[in-house]
């Protein structure tokens, strides 16, 4: 179960930058709130998850699925640059949450 708060985590991280974005610097009133309520959730999960899951490992994959997810938020929702470069690290970084996740011990 540890892992699924940590995915649900993740995915409110992805929300809350998000959110963040479309605050235009806080300014707009319902992303802003978007942004408090999805980092609370996010952060709440995350807690749950490092309860089973190592705090390191935990941390990784919180922040990797959040990049990951922003970045792919940026290509699709606000027209960023999707270049090999960016492709191929952002790879990089999804087979090493992979990676970490295979090679992580749960108590």
């Amino acid at each position: 179960m540890a892992w699924v708060y940590l995915l649900l985590a993740g995915l409110f991280e992805i929300g809350f930058t998000t959110m963040l974005k479309l605050s235009d610097n806080f300014s707009k009133l319902y992303p802003s709130i978007g942004f408090f309520v999805f980092s609370i959730l996010s952060f709440w999960l995350l807690n749950k998850a490092i309860q089973t899951i190592p705090l390191g490992t935990a941390y990784a994959v919180w922040t990797g699925i959040g990049a990951v997810g922003t970045v792919l938020i940026g290509v699709f929702f606000f027209q960023e640059s999707a270049g090999f470069w960016r492709v191929f690290f952002i790879s990089i970084l999804i087979m090493s949450l992979v990676g970490l996740k295979l090679v992580s011990i749960s108590e």
